[in-house]
């Protein structure tokens, strides 16, 4: 990222619909320089007024489900029909490393190129709920491009990735008969954000075993209705691109329908981002009161034993 680039040069490549300006933007808003956090803030305001028209879709399941494979396939349906489309996808940080492989655009290698597509992969460094820290800041960031989609893929871990339904117009959770994606297996918290289901891999022999699944995940579902909306239970084939225009037309259905329940959670996901830049400048506020030094002795106390945990926060939070 070029240190030099101003905020105006971030505002005028937007107008420009420059893609390099668009992923030096996320860069900045993912940062954790002090210069480039305030520059991201300023960038995030100037652009406000531009965001809000694109549909945001957020896209989760278990690891094989084959979301980089569906994501792809349906990216490629979109843009054939001229619409633009942003892929921001969030790959697992290594709690050892530290490293993530970051390997989104190999796996999505013919949507990378398409010109109506541009894939963003992020890590998801220490944020839980299968996004990355400042994945909010860069759907916003792809709004003000102007993309006519956005599409969220979480880290793919398991089944704790709900804070991406937060963040999203329409959450889609794929499953896979047989891999541990049945009924019993599958979360009721998760069930009650998800607004559609997608059985995933329906070719080849599998085709009875997953609609027998479709027919009691859509039984289950029709229990957890969202404010009269029974989230949709459909099955698909992306190697085959089979069922990828039904689930279109399904989606389309559903921000046509659901306008005010978009309109309501686009409210309260506004609440949830105030609450966590309130909760993260507390943090940063307080804990820039301590020095390096009282951390590693009181971390010390408690890896020696000599320290009880509860003791060793009370200490702190009575030093802040």
């Amino acid at each position: 990222m070029k240190k030099n680039l101003s905020l105006d040069d971030y505002v005028a490549g937007f107008s420009k619909h420059d893609r390099t300006i668009l992923a030096q933007a996320i860069t900045l808003v993912e940062s954790s320089n002090k210069v480039h956090v305030e520059t991201g803030k300023q960038l995030i305001e100037k652009l406000l007024p531009l965001t809000g028209k694109s549909k945001r879709i957020g896209i989760s399941g278990t690891p094989g489900v084959g979301k980089s494979t569906f994501i792809e396939a349906f990216g490629k349906l979109l843009t054939s029909q001229n619409k633009s489309v942003a892929v921001l996808t969030v790959d697992p940080t290594s709690k050892i490393s530290g490293g993530s492989i970051l390997g989104d655009k190999t796996r999505m290698n013919e949507l990378a190129v398409d010109p109506l597509a541009f894939i963003r992969p992020s890590p998801s460094g220490l944020t839980l709920g299968g996004v990355a820290s400042r994945t909010r800041e860069s759907i916003l960031l792809c709004e003000a491009f102007g993309f006519d989609y956005i599409l969220i893929e979480t880290v793919g871990v398991g089944q704790s990735e709900t804070t991406v339904s937060q963040m999203v117009d329409i959450f889609l959770m794929l499953l896979q008969p047989g891999s541990g994606d049945d009924l019993q297996g599958i979360k009721r918290g998760i069930l009650e954000l998800v607004d559609m289901v997608i059985v995933t891999k329906d070719d080849g022999d599998n085709h009875q075993i997953i609609q027998k699944a479709c027919h009691d995940y859509q039984k289950a579902l029709h229990i957890l209705r969202h404010e009269g909306w029974i989230p949709s239970v459909l099955s698909c084939s992306a190697l085959k691109n089979k069922g990828l225009k039904e689930i279109q037309e399904k989606i389309e259905e559903y921000f046509q329908s659901q306008i005010n329940l978009i309109s309501l959670k686009r409210k309260e996901q506004n609440i949830n981002w105030f609450w966590q830049l309130v909760d993260e400048g507390i943090r940063e506020k307080y804990l820039s009161k301590l020095n390096t030094q009282t951390i590693n002795e009181t971390e010390s106390l408690i890896k020696d034993q000599n320290l009880s945990v509860p003791e060793a926060a009370a200490k702190i939070i009575k030093m802040i």
